[in-house]
């Protein structure tokens, strides 16, 4: 698994009774893939929770299916 950098920094190492926070822009070199705004846009937030939701009730339904398919033809009266 591969760190990724941020261009927030939060320190608070310092004495001092604030603690700091910097934030730097980011480049449009640095810039995330397409592909990866997309995957952090549908596998986070309320929006993720759905997705994982909809993609486990339709993988229960494709087995569930299979499943009566087979047991159909395996227990067949011939």
């Amino acid at each position: 698994m591969q760190l990724q950098d941020s261009g927030v920094q939060y320190s608070r190492w310092d004495d001092s009774s604030r603690d700091e926070v910097s934030a730097e822009a980011v480049s449009s070199t640095e810039e995330a893939s397409s592909r990866e705004r997309f995957s952090r846009k549908l596998c986070s937030g309320k929006l993720g929770i759905a997705m994982k939701v909809l993609g486990g009730v339709a993988v229960f339904w494709a087995i569930f299916i299979l499943g009566y398919v087979t047991g159909y033809f395996v227990h067949k009266c011939k």
